[in-house]
């Protein structure tokens, strides 16, 4: 695996169906998104000011969607770090494994939409920073 980027984590614009009763945004692993899903959760009710995630995976890529209200997702790469604000149900960021991610900012009311490529393991988790260091190091 090559060293993963910040900047390889995409923003990607998820496809609409528009209807004036509301619309829809289906989502299929392999068309839509660059990899299967095989697992989706969601956090909520996330008291203003909290941050979650703050950790990096081995080997599972995460779409992260604003599903309802706003938040940004920080991303670090060991070397560079960036911001990314998700607050339309319509856009995704795609987030490689081997980059540190965490939510943040979280808006009232806000919902974060999370499908992933693997079900849940907790091996595949670097939840410390400095162990999340040494192991980015090594690819």
């Amino acid at each position: 695996m090559k060293r993963p980027s910040v900047h390889d984590c995409q923003l990607l614009e998820l496809p609409r169906i528009y209807d004036r009763g509301g619309n829809i945004t289906p989502l299929h692993g392999g068309g839509e998104l660059p990899f299967d899903i095989k697992r989706v959760f969601y956090l909520y009710d996330i008291p203003g000011g909290e941050s979650r995630g703050a950790h990096a995976h081995k080997a599972c890529h995460q779409l992260i969607v604003a599903a309802g209200g706003a938040f940004e997702v920080f991303l670090d790469d060991g070397r560079e770090k960036r911001v990314v604000t998700l607050n339309r149900p319509y856009y995704g960021l795609h987030v490689l494994p081997g980059i540190w991610s965490a939510e943040q900012a979280f808006s009232s009311g806000s919902i974060c939409l999370v499908l992933a490529s693997d079900f849940y393991d907790e091996t595949d988790y670097i939840r410390d920073y400095d162990d999340y260091l040494k192991y980015i190091d090594r690819l």
